[in-house]
């Protein structure tokens, strides 16, 4: 129906003028007026650019780096402002000619792999019999060796680890038929009591998981081609019981550090769940991201799976937050209380190129590339001012930037565009989101868009393509909280198995006598062995 619908609107745009007549297959007739053609026009404008933007972002490059025509634009609106910066020449440094040299890369494996690597040497001599002087029948010595160096890797190997707990008692008392006294060698606590889980096969199963997007059915079969007969139901077990007794309370030493920082981005994605009351398998749930930004000293990065998309989620999980929260223009952090909302230029900016592209082939839009250059010319100046301090930041963007705002600002007013067009969406997000947009002017820490975010949710995105959906809504929330710690983690210079097995390893022995467990195995409080080692 869609398709025979999109080819009627063809023809009525290629066919009809003033008053059109449309003949049916049975010889009748119907006569439209100017006014439903123009409105049959429109929508056909519409699904032609619709068509034209599917066909984009599948087959298109998704760079956000400006054009040639960008930078035309750019030259075009901004050229007073390099007029008069080119008034103070600034003294230009003296040229030093250097003699021309070549370097050959080495191309060693030493220069991709750390230097305390363990080494396996395997030594190849020849036999006695071989090592015969052919001149005088003597045994040769060693004079000199060659070395090469191959990088090894060996698949995931597992083998079984036997705690012995020792029980003593008195031969003495015994044999003088007394009361024996017994004593039992402490236990330490098991991960899963009454499992067989380790802390590293639990870490090892959640970053093959999380970080390399292998779903447990892939990891069931990868085990048992070793011969290890582990069900993904067990490994999914697993994986719950950590995040709800381990995970959990440190995730929530996280959520309530986070909502004492000033600045926090948010974003949200899809997410099915099979099995969640009263929905249907086909209908979507959402996984919401929450991090700070970048003046955080200890980054923290905490998903949270919602059912729903409405205002609710995001006011109850940032409940007692007062600062800026920066995202993508989405109404529902908008009615946050004691919260100064901040809108993100990269979506902005990316409007103005869909409309770009939506523009048939062989025509330009002097609006859609006008408003790309605006956006550009804000990316550009930032890009000068990231080395400053806040407070110097915050001057600059005063001096230079808001006059690039007050300039698109009005230059947006005077621009008109069918509201459905995607340059007249462009030109409606700008105009409803500017007081947002406009707000990072008022601290030099915000950042200008809400891309810190969206990096941060990609990682989930890319492996939801693995897991394609999550069985239950407890099953989807131990994810949430398993993918926290590992993004966070990750952001903190740590290496995800190996934090996440400290914890795993840790947390059960701790707990037993430390109500304040949970604080103390935060990604900050990690030991040296956790952290990515680089040469």
């Amino acid at each position: 129906m869609k398709t025979l619908y999109f080819l009627a609107l063809l023809w009525y745009n290629k066919n009809m003028k003033n008053d059109a007549v449309l003949e049916t297959s049975n010889t009748e007739t119907v006569t439209i007026s100017r006014a439903e053609y123009e409105e049959l026009k429109a929508q056909n404008q519409w699904l032609l650019e619709q068509l034209k933007l599917i066909r984009r972002r599948k087959f298109g490059t998704s760079s956000e780096k400006a054009t040639e025509e960008v930078w035309e634009q750019l030259s075009l609106l901004f050229n007073e402002a390099e007029v008069c910066a080119s008034e103070e020449k600034e003294t230009e440094a003296p040229v030093v000619e250097v003699r021309p040299h070549t370097r050959k890369k080495s191309g060693s494996v030493r220069d991709v792999v750390p230097k305390d690597i363990p080494v396996k040497v395997v030594e190849h001599s020849l036999p006695e019999e071989e090592r015969v002087c052919p001149e005088c029948g003597e045994e040769m010595a060693v004079i000199g060796k060659e070395i090469r160096e191959t990088l090894v890797f060996q698949p995931a190997q597992a083998y079984l680890k036997q705690d012995v707990y020792y029980t003593y008692g008195c031969r003495k008392c015994e044999e003088e038929d007394v009361t024996t006294p017994i004593l039992k060698t402490p236990k330490e606590p098991a991960l899963i009591p009454g499992g067989y889980a380790s802390p590293e096969a639990a870490a090892h199963i959640a970053v093959q998981k999380f970080v390399m997007g292998s779903p447990l059915y892939r990891q069931e079969q990868e085990w048992k081609g070793q011969n290890i007969l582990l069900s993904r139901q067990t490994m999914s077990n697993w994986l719950i019981r950590c995040a709800q007794d381990w995970f959990g309370p440190i995730y929530e030493q996280l959520h309530r550090k986070l909502l004492k920082q000033d600045l926090l981005h948010a974003d949200e994605t899809e997410l099915q769940v099979l099995h969640e009351d009263g929905k249907s398998p086909q209908s979507k749930s959402y996984m919401w991201l929450y991090r700070t930004s970048g003046d955080a000293v200890h980054p923290i990065v905490l998903y949270e799976y919602q059912p729903g998309r409405g205002q609710e989620y995001p006011q109850r999980f940032l409940d007692g937050f007062q600062g800026y929260l920066q995202t993508d223009g989405y109404a529902a952090y908008h009615g946050l209380e004691n919260v100064t909302h901040v809108g993100c230029w990269a979506h902005a900016r990316r409007k103005f190129e869909e409309a770009q592209k939506a523009v048939p082939k062989g025509k330009r839009s002097n609006t859609a590339e006008q408003g790309v250059a605006y956006c550009t010319q804000l990316f550009k100046l930032e890009e000068k001012f990231k080395e400053l301090s806040p407070e110097e930041r915050k001057k600059k963007r005063l001096e230079q930037e808001k006059p690039v705002l007050d300039a698109m600002l009005v230059w947006a007013n005077t621009r008109n565009a069918a509201p459905k067009s995607a340059l007249g969406q462009a030109l409606t997000y700008l105009k409803n989101q500017w007081p947002y947009l406009t707000n990072y002017l008022l601290d030099g820490r915000i950042e200008l868009s809400n891309n810190r975010a969206e990096r941060s949710i990609k990682p989930f995105v890319i492996a939801r393509k693995n897991f394609l959906f999550a069985n239950t809504s407890m099953g989807a929330q131990s994810s949430a909280v398993i993918f926290s710690l590992i993004e966070t983690a990750k952001e903190n210079g740590l290496d995800p198995y190996r934090y996440l097995t400290w914890v795993l390893a840790e947390a059960p022995k701790r707990s037993a006598s430390d109500s304040l467990w949970a604080a103390a195995l935060m990604p900050e409080n990690a030991p040296p062995q956790c952290r990515v080692k680089w040469t």
